[in-house]
């Protein structure tokens, strides 16, 4: 799919490419292997692909240049993405920050489950945690992170009718981190953890009636066939992460360093941006509405949400997901969070309870 963040992420680095020529000139020739995000999500398509074969490779007068690969074609879950490149299979790795959370729960810090709504609130949480995350990740995996991006909004997609979050209980709901399985089962539903790819046959056997995802990547990966309500209680973004081996990062030296640098900070740029735009569009292809045009329309019904559900949705995260989050995590880690995501989303982890 060719569209118009493509074309403007290429027309801008062609608009850099003179004040950057005599940089690139002074560059190392350098291949960089990249495992990348799963294919079929729009801003691996329309971002992170074009930036890898593309756009690092005009910068560069052709000095850097990929290898690009995804997880999802080389067999790889991205619970071990890390591990590859922390191994040197590869120098850059690209996947889901909170799924690390079982190596250090502070990966999941800045997309705890409902605490943010709107994506320019879920940006300025990482951006403030995301020197604690680049500490663990350096520390635990000799990884350096080098920029973050979002989804559009995680919400429920069902196989069969609700009308609110209290119909949710009983029901068996598809999670993929820790803190969506801690808010998953307080409004008292069964929480069944499963791969992005396993989904689609999981909701049409029944296997599970609901499955959270963003709501642009369930639609690239036909989810509005084998679903029916979308429930559009926002419980997080699937915040992903782009980290480099640090042996990697050491051996292209300074001048290679000072350029990435650079072109990394434009990546997270354009992974925001474009999730931004996911993120307006997602409810409306998924019931066929438009505008629609990062996505397929599909036929599902929108299921309101209540004043009620808010409400409740509010109670589920101070009382349960920052709770459990903050014994995970532990006293400093937590009184660190409220003194950075806290003051940014308004929320406070009562340390007394930890």
């Amino acid at each position: 799919m060719t569209s118009r963040w493509t074309t403007l992420a290429a027309a801008a680095a062609l608009a850099a490419a003179a004040p950057l020529a005599a940089q690139a000139a002074e560059l190392p020739k350098i291949n960089i292997k990249v495992v990348g995000n799963y294919s079929n999500l729009l801003q691996t398509k329309e971002v992170e692909k074009p930036f890898w074969t593309e756009i690092l490779a005009k910068d560069s007068n052709g000095q850097i240049t990929a290898d690009y690969n995804n997880q999802d074609i080389l067999g790889i879950k991205d619970f071990s993405l890390l591990r590859l490149t922390q191994a040197g299979v590869a120098d850059v790795g690209v996947g889901d920050i909170s799924k690390m959370a079982g190596d250090d729960p502070v990966f999941e810090g800045c997309d705890l489950a409902g605490i943010t709504t709107d994506d320019d609130t879920a940006r300025k949480a990482c951006d403030v945690w995301k020197p604690v995350m680049a500490a663990a990740m350096e520390k635990k995996f000799g990884a350096k992170l080098v920029a973050l991006g979002n989804n559009p909004p995680i919400v429920f997609w069902c196989n069969k009718p609700v009308t609110s979050l209290a119909d949710m209980k009983g029901l068996k709901v598809r999670v993929f981190n820790t803190t969506q399985s801690d808010f998953v089962s307080a409004v008292g539903a069964t929480t069944v953890t499963m791969a992005f790819g396993e989904v689609v046959p999981a909701l049409q056997r029944g296997v599970v009636d609901c499955a959270l995802t963003g709501t642009l990547s369930g639609n690239a990966a036909g989810w509005p066939e084998v679903s029916t309500h979308l429930y559009p209680l926002p419980v997080g973004w699937s915040i992903y992460y782009t980290a480099v081996n640090i042996a990697s990062w050491n051996k292209w030296g300074p001048d290679a360093q000072a350029f990435l640098d650079k072109e990394f900070a434009k990546l997270e740029d354009m992974n925001w941006d474009i999730g931004s735009q996911a993120t307006d569009q997602g409810v409306n292809c998924n019931i066929g509405k438009d505008p629609c045009t990062l996505g397929k329309k599909g036929k599902m019904t929108l299921v309101e949400l209540t004043d009620a559900d808010k409400k409740r949705r509010a109670e589920v995260v101070q009382d349960v997901v920052l709770v459990k989050w903050g014994k995970r995590c532990g006293k400093e880690c937590a009184a660190k969070w409220n003194d950075t995501v806290g003051k940014v989303v308004g929320l406070t982890i009562p340390l007394d309870k930890l």
